[in-house]
């Protein structure tokens, strides 16, 4: 595991972009983070790189926002008020196999319908001040897809 600090919300921004500036068909991205630790600030800059227009706004109330007008479709989910693991009431297996970029937030509550190969991104706060905009990215990439998509972010990044 791998840790980055980040010092403001253009900087998360900044690591989204590099995020979405490298993806390919089938990335899964997973965010875990306290509510307002700067999940939706990285997918706002991961759309943006991805030419969509529209603002990403958070999923929380909808479980899914999609954003089809890019180089590559997003989809962004929010797993923190799924019922009882009801994954019934979406297409899961179905964003997954959309050859787009899926990202779930709060993915503990379905790990175990998750495929082998995601990145995951766990968002914290380095101080417990809610105006800080600085945080601690710890990062996780399981699979080989993964991998080297976060080789390739993290070179985009440090540019």
């Amino acid at each position: 595991m791998m840790k980055l600090e980040i010092n403001s919300a253009q900087e998360m921004q900044k690591l989204g972009a590099s995020l979405g500036k490298i993806a390919k068909p089938g990335s899964l991205l997973l965010l875990n983070g306290d509510l307002g630790a700067g999940k939706t600030t990285m997918t706002q800059g991961l759309a943006r790189s991805l030419g969509i227009r529209r603002p990403a706004k958070s999923p929380t109330f909808t479980i899914v926002r999609e954003y089809r007008e890019g180089r590559l479709p997003l989809f962004h989910m929010d797993m923190y008020r799924l019922e009882n693991d009801d994954l019934a009431s979406i297409d899961l297996n179905g964003y997954l196999n959309e050859q787009g970029i899926v990202v779930i937030e709060w993915p503990e509550i379905i790990m175990n319908d998750l495929p082998d190969d995601y990145l995951q991104l766990t968002l914290k706060r380095v101080d417990d001040s809610w105006d800080s905009t600085k945080r601690v990215v710890e990062v996780n990439a399981q699979g080989k897809q993964a991998k080297e998509w976060l080789e390739d972010t993290l070179a985009k990044f440090e540019e």
